[in-house]
């Protein structure tokens, strides 16, 4: 858990607007109850809980710092898949400003209710009852992936294969994983982001680099590459405007934590993390985070930027 590191902030967790299990009113009272004075709320491709967040973290006499985790796609030879952006900001830089509306517009063009066509289609044609590798008794239905979340994720997917379709655990890894012949990866290209960041004074933080190398089962490796595929890709995150770097993650071994300090001392790069809490159970809030010391560049980039 934390071990003698006393946690300040939180800065990565979702949201019932994302895949969350709680509202985002709840997460800013959680925080408080855990003593902490900050928190940002990363919901995935989303700004839509930031304002319910802000407003209970007013009430409560926390700090709050607006996030969303972008996904980005990547098609290359080694790797195709998604790794996510941490994008923080304030309010000052979006009030009077289409940071916001930026932001969602960009996000939307690789996700939402295209990509969820696009996927259905490909599980279908792979996996349906008449596809070159049947799975399903009847066809995946959008509607049925729609009815979790207006916020697909893979995560909705998985339960639609599971509680609708009653496939078994690795039946469910095979329809959806990156290694699936129907995978078609979510997100926007990581060029994309530049006219953004060009734009607008955000602090972009590479999230959760190691958490797909973690040894044995996790909740927090999902469908992430192994930290040496994010190595290779680095030099395209450095190159976009990319100035952070999570560390501390409840994905993360002693040893990653430590090699990524070493990157982001090298790179100049300001270190971040969070409990990336979903639930209270698999992925709780809690024992994860920064400390007063580390918050302090962070903030610090973020004024100084506005």
């Amino acid at each position: 858990m934390g071990g003698d590191r006393e946690i300040a902030a939180d800065l990565h967790m979702h949201s019932t607007y994302s895949d969350g299990d709680f509202p985002p009113a709840r997460l800013a009272r959680t925080v408080a109850g855990l003593g902490y004075r900050a928190f940002s709320l990363t919901d995935h491709d989303t700004v839509a809980g930031l304002t319910e967040a802000s407003d209970e973290a007013d009430r409560l006499g926390l700090l709050f710092v607006p996030g969303m985790e972008a996904t980005v796609r990547f098609r290359r030879e080694f790797f195709t898949g998604s790794l996510h952006l941490l994008i923080y900001f304030t309010w000052e830089m979006a009030i009077g400003s289409s940071l916001m509306y930026d932001l969602t517009d960009l996000v939307e063009s690789g996700r939402g209710p295209g990509l969820v066509v696009e996927r259905v289609r490909a599980i279908n044609r792979i996996f349906g009852p008449d596809g070159s590798e049947p799975l399903l008794q009847k066809p995946l239905e959008e509607e049925e992936i729609h009815g979790y979340s207006s916020h697909a994720s893979r995560r909705h997917f998985a339960l639609a294969l599971s509680e609708i379709h009653g496939l078994g655990p690795e039946e469910v890894n095979a329809v959806i994983s990156n290694d699936s012949p129907a995978y078609v990866p979510s997100g926007v290209e990581l060029e994309g982001f530049s006219p953004f960041l060009s734009k607008h004074p955000a602090l972009p933080v590479l999230a959760h680099p190691a958490a797909g190398s973690y040894p044995g089962d996790s909740h927090y490796s999902e469908v992430l590459p192994p930290l040496e595929t994010v190595e290779a890709l680095l030099p395209e995150f450095l190159e976009v405007g990319v100035r952070g770097l999570e560390v501390e993650y409840p994905g993360h071994t002693e040893e990653h934590k430590e090699l990524l300090r070493q990157w982001a001392e090298r790179q100049d790069l300001v270190v971040t993390g969070g409990s990336d809490c979903h639930d209270a159970d698999k992925r709780p809030m809690g024992g994860v985070g920064l400390t007063e010391e580390e918050l302090s560049p962070i903030l610090q980039q973020l004024s100084a930027t506005y």
